[in-house]
């Protein structure tokens, strides 16, 4: 699975949103892993890529509320329902992506935040910073597109 930054700003990869910039955690000489201090970094940014994926949902509504026009030009009236469907599946990605996140704070909420769900390593805090909703370290995840990309195959 590739991830990329579609945005100028650091933050979250994979995001259509233009997402806050945040300075990069930079841990004490000898501080543990998912320290106090860390747990705060990472629930700072997936509260902030909340709050915006949010506002942006309810900016959408407020448009299609708005933009209730009725066109009689049959390509008008296509051209509009074309936008309001791109929009709609934008807001879909963006409500999966909401749920991710908050499974995240919950993850954080119970403890086991940054570390592999499959063998139990420590994620890192790079790839946390780049993706904060992982849930395999990079071993287990490459390991996972193989698989997938074999059943593809088939």
């Amino acid at each position: 699975m590739t991830e990329s930054t579609p945005t100028s700003k650091p933050g979250p990869a994979g995001t259509s949103q233009q997402f806050s910039a945040f300075t990069p955690y930079e841990p004490a000489p000898g501080e543990a892993y998912m320290s106090p201090g860390q747990v705060a970094h990472f629930r700072k940014i997936l509260e902030d890529w909340r709050n915006e994926l949010m506002a942006e949902v309810d900016r959408t509504v407020q448009n299609m509320q708005v933009e209730n026009v009725n066109y009689s030009d049959p390509n008008d009236r296509a051209s509009l329902e074309t936008d309001i469907g791109l929009e709609l599946r934008a807001r879909d990605r963006e409500r999966k992506l909401i749920r991710k996140i908050n499974q995240a704070l919950g993850r954080i909420d119970a403890g086991e935040y940054g570390y592999c769900e499959s063998c139990g390593v420590e994620i890192g805090l790079r790839r946390l910073e780049a993706r904060p909703t992982a849930t395999l370290c990079i071993d287990c995840k490459t390991l996972e597109e193989k698989r997938e990309k074999q059943m593809a195959q088939e």
